[in-house]
């Protein structure tokens, strides 16, 4: 029986923290990152150096990492102080590699030679993507730093869209949807992380070929100024405005009990558990559930172990 294959597609810290429990399952992963991201250190290099945004393709590669743990870490590390101040060194070392390479898809490759990693870590495009987002007020409002970062009761998104509308696709990404047993969404940012994706012309189409099964990861907390009030449902309905309609077989969704020092912690910054509502979302998808989080220094992150050993199963 031949080893599973999986398209794990988004980005943020969501998305390498699934991959952690993914590689337990099989070596045959490729991730598929979005490269909308313009804040912190990638959002400098990436105006300074003219380069895609490595951060969160350096997040997916540490994940996958197969050598010691202590080479994530060092990928991971980030200066404190001098002239390289919030820097990490996965992302200076892509910029070097970068410089030196033909696109960002060939430097994403050499690091993760370099570094050695179960399965493969593709930027989705290699064309720069601005992401922009139009509320429901009418406003547009352009870069995902800026939509990300709204404040929790901020006008409702309305849609995303990116510029250049005609970015291409890395090949081997599209093909690695294709020939997938599974394909996931998320988890991640909705509207900045996971669906900046399927923006890009060729990839929905390689989801709705591929005879994968289809699994959408929901995130477990509302996000501020982002989906403030979002049920799972209404995360799946703008995943699906912004594909097509049935793009998931199966849903998963954290229906455990958040403890209340946890809740209140998150609902200072105006984010609260996501709604389940498991029976509604049963009349249109498959839905996967239960305890689906850990919390990790007082931050709610999916279970990966949890998570990866739900969607393996998939596979069976």
């Amino acid at each position: 029986m031949s080893e599973l294959k999986i398209a794990a597609i988004g980005g943020g810290t969501g998305l390498s923290t699934m991959l952690k429990g993914l590689k337990l399952h099989t070596r045959q992963i490729t991730a598929i990152v979005s490269v909308a991201d313009d804040g912190g250190s990638s959002g400098v290099l990436r105006s300074d150096m003219g380069m895609l945004p490595p951060g969160d393709v350096r997040n997916c590669i540490a994940a996958l990492i197969d050598m010691d743990e202590q080479y994530a870490d060092l990928l991971n590390y980030r200066f404190r102080e001098g002239v390289f101040e919030g820097h990490t060194v996965g992302n200076m070392l892509l910029a070097a590699i970068n410089e030196n390479s033909e696109n960002f898809d060939e430097a994403v490759s050499k690091l993760s030679r370099l570094v050695g990693i179960s399965g493969k870590v593709i930027p989705v495009s290699n064309d720069s993507i601005t992401l922009g987002a139009e509320l429901t007020d009418g406003n547009i409002i352009y870069g995902e730093s800026n939509i990300g970062e709204r404040p929790a009761g901020a006008a409702p998104i309305e849609r995303v869209f990116i510029n250049p509308a005609w970015a291409r696709p890395v090949e081997s990404a599209v093909n690695a949807i294709k020939e997938a047993d599974i394909v996931v969404l998320g988890p991640g940012s909705l509207y900045t992380s996971v669906i900046p994706n399927l923006l890009v012309d060729g990839i929905i189409q390689a989801i709705s070929d591929s005879s994968a099964k289809k699994v959408y990861v929901c995130n477990i907390m509302t996000e501020p100024g982002e989906t403030d009030g979002m049920s799972a449902a209404d995360h799946l309905d703008a995943v699906e405005k912004h594909s097509y309609k049935g793009i998931a077989d199966y849903i998963v969704v954290n229906d455990a009990p958040i403890p209340d020092s946890v809740k209140e912690t998150y609902a200072a910054e105006g984010s609260v558990p996501v709604e389940a509502g498991i029976d509604e979302l049963a009349k249109r998808v498959n839905v996967l559930h239960g305890n689906m989080f850990l919390v990790k220094n007082g931050q709610i992150r999916h279970n990966f172990i949890r998570l990866a050993r739900g969607i393996a199963r998939l596979g069976e």
